[in-house]
């Protein structure tokens, strides 16, 4: 998986709190979140139909992750409460592997029941109305490959496909697709669960990596597949910086029907392509591997395009044996369903060496233009950019810059001389930090920060890692992440979060990793096998353990897509349940997961530390309801409705790396009856 470790500095937070005492200083920065139940003002709500529209982990295939449903206003948020909940049984069941899991499913609906998948890929479905267990297939992930993925094993969700060929009550006839951690692809019954037989071998298909592989967290499945017409397709997760010939980032397309493999495309160009491999110097597009898809693939079912949003290649931070410009890797590519033919690519970064992965697929839009529709796609990155295209061309519809960017001075190092600035759509978090903008709670704090940033590199989002160390803002974490963004149709108004932490990292000779891992054992180290240089990252923390950049630490964005403004900004998340006396800090925290938009004119999401799904005003920006969850809801909620009540439901299962309680949780909201 291209992963984000942090190390979890929110329990040194308590030092810094404890110090500042209960002064003013604390009263001017208490923050104190709506509460869920509490009916004021007074909001009134009238049943509605049925709506189970909600069928793909983004809602629908172009990954709005919106919906129609307006039960749910501004006016009676407040009065949201939990109606049911339902536990995997996980935590039982895997002990200690399943508290360093990652429960970051968002569920579907397909044939009447809630489906989701659990860390270890356990398929469950769910009575919407009540919770209720109806049935649950586990693909039985060993024990070797659960505790060599370790940290980074996940599922984000499943997809389901119809067989319009078949009888709508035949066995398979909508079936479950799910892609596990040990490299599968199970087709199940939606009814009932049981695998399909006329799937692969009695329901499987096993995925063969291009090369033997170190361990299992070296290339596994996390995020749903993406299905187009009888198309499946599945990308990849893999471990960072292992070596410089890592696994290939292929895609792989699939028979709905039969499992028969149907297509093969690889971000790094093995054949000859006559765009892409004249940006890869000498024979590097032959060793070179990963610029996989991890996250979350969308997909244009009408024009049979699927979006694939790719990768770095390997390893991250040094490309001194993959130089060029390295296209197609952290690139959006479109590609046709049925055939896997390239149909455009744009290119977010050229050679990259900062892990800036495209995070998450983009998601359909329509735009006016000069009195005509457009069909587009957006998109927000890692570095904090969002794009707009053409989604039939991939030509941008909001202005994008070619810019100079800072050279390295790394031996054996050659940048690309430019970057690509989307200079049309506001920046989703700040570009630039200096060292006087070192933030402490105390003086000492502050200085000890300042200091350690004038002592590294520091020339902007694209300043190359070099032995000095140098700052990464944001993080390789983002800015944006897998959650991507939500769009609202009716008024195409994106909201997106964010994380907005600094990074130290720095290059170290190979002859020194080993060393240097033994003489920090609390820091992340990578070898980077086969390059001169492994690489150290660490999140740039004070002496009393916070972050060195001011807050926020954490974000909500909106940004109207049709005028290319923004519409409002909000910090995201509470230092509540973190620190003593029951104080709350409105600084923002990390955060996983992702928004959504409902017609009611809300946006609900997760994602923070502090273990509370929240609600925003659409339009303004005001956090009108926060309820607790059991644990860290570090993933992207859902909508529906049955009868007569919209649902909105969120996975808490909380987060190892950030520190965040650990839960098997599904929670299910609504308003009283």
């Amino acid at each position: 998986m291209k992963r984000f470790r942090m190390w979890v500095w929110i329990s040194t937070i308590v030092v810094g709190i404890v110090v500042l005492g209960a002064g003013a200083f604390v009263l001017a920065f208490q923050y104190r979140p709506p509460q869920a139940g509490v009916a004021t003002p007074p909001g009134s709500w009238a049943p509605v139909a049925d709506d189970q529209s909600w069928i793909n982990t983004g809602s629908d295939p172009g990954h709005t992750r919106y919906s129609a449903l307006a039960q749910i206003t501004p006016a009676n948020v407040t009065q949201l409460a939990p109606a049911w909940t339902y536990s995997t049984g996980e935590l039982q069941r895997r002990g200690a592997a399943a508290r360093r899991a990652k429960f970051q499913a968002t569920p579907i609906l397909a044939a009447g029941h809630l489906v989701l998948c659990t860390p270890f890929n356990r398929v469950i479905a769910l009575d919407p109305a009540t919770g209720a267990e109806r049935w649950v297939y586990d693909p039985l992930l060993s024990d070797a490959t659960i505790a060599q993925i370790g940290k980074a094993i996940a599922c984000r969700g499943v997809a389901q496909w119809t067989d319009r060929q078949a009888a709508a009550d035949a066995p398979c006839a909508v079936r479950i697709l799910t892609a596990t951690n040990d490299l599968r692809l199970v087709a199940l019954d939606a009814h009932t669960g049981r695998p399909c037989p006329g799937f692969g071998n009695n329901g499987t298909v096993t995925i063969v990596p291009d090369k033997p592989l170190m361990d299992a967290e070296e290339l596994h499945i996390t995020s749903a597949p993406a299905v187009v017409g009888d198309v499946v397709v599945v990308g990849s997760a893999s471990a960072d910086n292992r070596r410089i010939d890592a696994p290939s980032g292929m895609v792989r397309a699939f028979d709905a029907r039969s499992g028969a493999l149907l297509w093969t495309f690889d971000p790094v160009p093995r054949r000859f392509d006559p765009l892409a491999s004249p940006t890869w110097e000498g024979d590097s597009a032959e060793r070179t591997g990963q610029a996989n898809v991890w996250g979350p693939i969308s997909v244009d079912v009408e024009r049979d395009l699927v979006f694939l949003p790719t990768s770095s290649p390997s390893p991250d931070f040094y490309g001194g044996m993959r130089l060029g410009a390295n296209r197609d890797a952290n690139s959006v590519v479109a590609v046709r369903g049925r055939t896997g033919a390239v149909v455009w690519r744009f290119q977010t970064v050229h050679h990259d060496l900062w892990d800036a992965d495209v995070p998450a697929g983009p998601s359909m839009i329509t735009l006016m233009r000069e009195g005509r529709p457009v069909p587009a796609l957006v998109f927000a990155t890692k570095k904090g950019f969002v794009f707009v295209l053409n989604r039939e061309t991939g030509e941008p519809l909001f202005a994008v810059e070619e810019r100079p960017v800072p050279a390295s001075d790394v031996p054996g190092e050659r940048t690309h001389p430019t970057q690509p600035y989307s200079t049309g759509l506001p920046a989703i978090v700040p570009h630039h930090i200096a060292a006087d903008d070192a933030f402490g709670i105390l003086f000492f704090d502050r200085r000890a920060c300042r200091r350690a940033m004038a002592r590294a590199r520091n020339e902007g989002p694209f300043t190359p890692p070099s032995l000095q160390g140098t700052i990464q803002f944001p993080m390789s974490g983002g800015g944006a992440n897998w959650g991507g963004v939500a769009v609202d149709p009716r008024t195409n108004r994106l909201v997106v979060n964010t994380n907005r932490v600094m990074q130290l990292l720095t290059l170290i000779p190979a002859d020194q990793v080993e060393a240097a891992r033994r003489a920090n054992p609390g820091v992340e180290i990578t070898r980077q096998r086969g390059a001169p240089y492994g690489i150290r990252r660490e999140v740039m923390l004070s002496p009393l353990g916070m972050p060195c950049n001011p807050p926020p630490w954490g974000a909500l964005t909106a940004i109207d897509l049709q005028s290319g403004t923004l519409a409002w900004e909000q910090t995201l998340g509470t230092t509540k349940g973190l620190v003593p006396l029951g104080l709350s800090f409105r600084w923002g925290t990390p955060n996983f997961g992702g928004p959504i938009i409902t017609a009611g004119g809300l946006v609900f999401i997760g994602a923070t530390t502090d273990n509370m799904l929240r609600a925003f005003d659409l339009q303004t920006g005001a956090e009108l309801w926060a309820g607790e969850l059991p644990a860290g809801g570090q993933s992207t909620p859902m909508t529906y409705a049955i009868g007569g009540r919209q649902y909105v439901v969120i996975a808490a299962g909380g987060h190892s790396a950030l520190g965040t309680k650990i839960g098997d949780t599904v929670v299910a909201f609504a308003l009283p009856r």
